[in-house]
């Protein structure tokens, strides 16, 4: 990997940045009060955050074929400058999963490929920029840790990441680095400033992405690594720190190592000044973190702490401002606020762009752009039924069908030939795109007719590899309840109740091929989102059935995922590396390619082996994207009811149980 030499050298480089902007002003541009009016013993620094970029540059929908206002870095750069320009002081950092994630970023690993001496795109882009640092994310581990080093050493940024180590206990990349700055006082004189960086990442990593990191990385937890190595970055005689943490924020308890969103907890690490949070891909602040204890959603503290999250997919721009005072030879924070710089907005339900794409970050990427347009638009097969996602959540959905066909029909070929042939073979997949915090774009629908690889891409959107489980008709239905715990709890005869949970993920809701049965929603969850039994009296899966009977608790299935599930993602009970009897070569979304490609012709229509059990004279509402009015045909056995719109653009629907 990357030596820290490198880094070092990197972070020397860098500092001529420091003082961007504050001298010469844009028209319409004035300086941050703090900067404007800041005293002689006192300097305004602003600290700025992109994470959860994935690959995301030109403000542009790869799946759709077409731009859109609400993606992409180049817009996002537009804060960059102006942000730059408010102060005289500041800093940019990027906070992790970078490298994976949209069409552009399978098209280099997939198909150009990263060979040691070759720019990824987004770096270029980013390179633009003048970050001053940078951590990993967890995506960052899905081409494994050859490609993330060809791709690292082009950074002209260092990059930090405190707790994944190499399998001897070496480290991967420096844990911190000091940023030795030169800072402008209220004044007009200038002062040294030693800022020191680190940086975080879930330690799942290990587990969600084993087939590339087994016998070569292992991890610590945050919170754990943190109090292990702030001290020592203190006793560097840093003035500041600062945690880039690739993690979210979530209640729990600091000493639990295994805590995936720690950022909370490692506010409370003592010698940490400010935290970059992310992997959520949420905002903060923000009301999604409303009633979490610790967290001030409004004025965007952890812990008493300055903390920002900023969207992803270069959604937003997080700023952190520093009123800094000297104290004897150092430095320590008087004050500080957090906010986001969003780079659109909707009107009229629309989404409509705030800033223009930067033309110098567009131009570091326009090849590689091009060339993807070209890889997404490759046909590879027909299909003679469109395939959408509007209505994954409520009845049985043609695109998580389509997928668990061609995971049936590869593992079955696979498994033909071996002592696990005899086993009923089960299929799990879940809807990726439906919605939620993405906006009411974020479905699939892909017409009838041809289908290219863009449209492969939109239907399974991970670099996920195929593996399968050996589990008991007890694991099934335990499996299924899981899922079924995207599901409110509902009153029976009561009309008009939300359905879908807050904060369940829909890739976490997971479908599965090859059995047939209902989910009972008036009925409490079995489990909690951390895989918990809550309520074991309880289970939402009737009517569980294989080949027309009622499966045998005891029974023995082979279900075919992904390593992501397989390996313990998602916490569903009873599944992990214990459970795995298959490890494939494959990728999940070059299985359904091949399957386009065998087949010629697909048929995706849904079987309807899974359904919403009745509650007579109940009715929830759902919301979902406005384009499924188009298939409400295809789904007249619901007996869907308009119910409006939402003002972030949803339509609403009332379906009667």
């Amino acid at each position: 990997m990357t030596t820290e030499a490198t880094i070092r050298n990197r972070a020397s480089v860098n500092r001529r940045h420091f003082l961007a902007g504050g001298t010469a002003l844009a028209a319409g541009i004035v300086l941050h009060p703090w900067s404007a009016r800041a005293e002689p013993h006192q300097a305004h620094l602003r600290l700025m955050e992109t994470t959860d970029l994935h690959v995301n540059i030109f403000p542009y929908d790869y799946y759709a074929d077409k731009e859109t206002p609400t993606v992409g870095l180049a817009r996002t750069a537009a804060h960059i400058d102006r942000i730059r320009a408010e102060a005289r002081n500041s800093l940019l950092f990027d906070n992790g999963d970078f490298i994976q994630g949209n069409p552009m970023g399978d098209y280099i690993a997939f198909e150009r490929g990263m060979k040691p001496g070759d720019t990824h795109p987004i770096v270029a882009a980013m390179n633009t920029l003048r970050y001053d640092a940078g951590t990993l994310g967890n995506h960052e581990f899905n081409y494994g840790l050859d490609f993330l080093d060809n791709t690292l050493a082009k950074a002209n940024f260092p990059l930090v990441s405190a707790n994944v180590l190499k399998s001897d206990g070496s480290t991967l990349l420096p844990p911190y680095i000091v940023l030795d700055r030169q800072i402008e006082l209220g004044d007009g004189s200038r002062h040294p400033i030693r800022i020191g960086v680190i940086g975080f990442v879930p330690p799942q990593i290990t587990v969600w992405d084993a087939q590339n990191l087994k016998n070569k990385a292992m991890t610590r937890g945050i919170v754990e690594a943190a109090r292990d190595l702030v001290p020592k970055l203190r006793a560097e005689k840093v003035d500041i720190v600062l945690a880039l943490c690739h993690s979210g924020i979530a209640s729990g308890q600091a000493d639990d190592a295994s805590l995936e969103n720690a950022a909370l907890q490692l506010a409370s690490v003592e010698g940490i000044d400010a935290l970059f949070c992310g992997h959520q891909h949420l905002r903060f602040p923000g009301e999604e973190f409303k009633g979490i204890d610790g967290a001030d959603w409004e004025k965007g503290t952890l812990a008493g702490k300055p903390a920002v999250m900023a969207g992803f997919w270069g959604s937003d721009l997080g700023v952190i401002d520093l009123l800094l005072e000297r104290s004897g030879e150092g430095w320590r924070v008087a004050s500080s606020s957090s906010s986001l710089r969003p780079i659109y907005e909707r009107v009229d339900r629309k989404p409509k762009a705030l800033v223009e794409s930067k033309p110098e970050v567009l131009a570091a990427a326009k090849a590689e752009h091009e060339a993807t347009l070209n890889y997404v638009r490759r046909p590879v097969g027909e299909t003679t039924a469109p395939l959408y996602s509007y209505f994954a959540l409520v009845a049985d959905d043609p695109s998580v069908q389509i997928v668990n066909q061609a995971q049936l029909w590869y593992m079955k070929e696979i498994l033909a030939e071996t002592e696990l042939k005899d086993l009923p073979l089960l299929s799990a997949a879940a809807p990726f795109k439906s919605g939620g915090r993405s906006g009411p774009d974020y479905y699939t629908d892909i017409p009838a007719g041809p289908i290219a690889i863009r449209n492969v891409a939109d239907l399974y959107l991970y670099p996920n590899t195929v593996q399968a489980v050996r589990i008991t008709g007890a694991g099934v239905k335990d499996w299924l309840d899981m899922s079924a715990g995207i599901f409110r709890q509902v009153e029976p005869g009561k009309a008009d109740q939300e359905l879908i949970a807050d904060g369940f993920p829909s890739y976490n809701f997971d479908v599965i091929d090859g059995v047939t049965y209902r989910i009972d929603v008036t009925k409490p969850p079995r489990f909690d989102k951390d895989g918990k039994l809550i309520n074991a009296d309880s289970s939402r899966i009737l009517d569980l059935a294989y080949d027309g009977k009622p499966i045998d608790p005891k029974a023995e299935f082979v279900v075919v995922t992904n390593n992501y599930r397989a390996g313990g993602g998602g916490k569903f009970p009873g599944i992990g590396p214990d459970k795995i009897v298959f490890i494939a070569p494959d990728a999940n979304r070059d299985v359904l390619i091949r399957y386009i490609v065998d087949q010629k012709t697909i048929n995706p229509s849904a079987d309807g082996n899974w359904s919403l059990a009745p509650a007579p004279g109940t009715s929830v509402l759902f919301s979902t994207g406005p384009a499924s009015a188009s298939h409400l045909k295809d789904v007249a056995s619901l007996k869907l009811e308009e119910a409006g719109r939402t003002d972030e653009g949803y339509a609403r629907y009332r379906l009667p149980l």
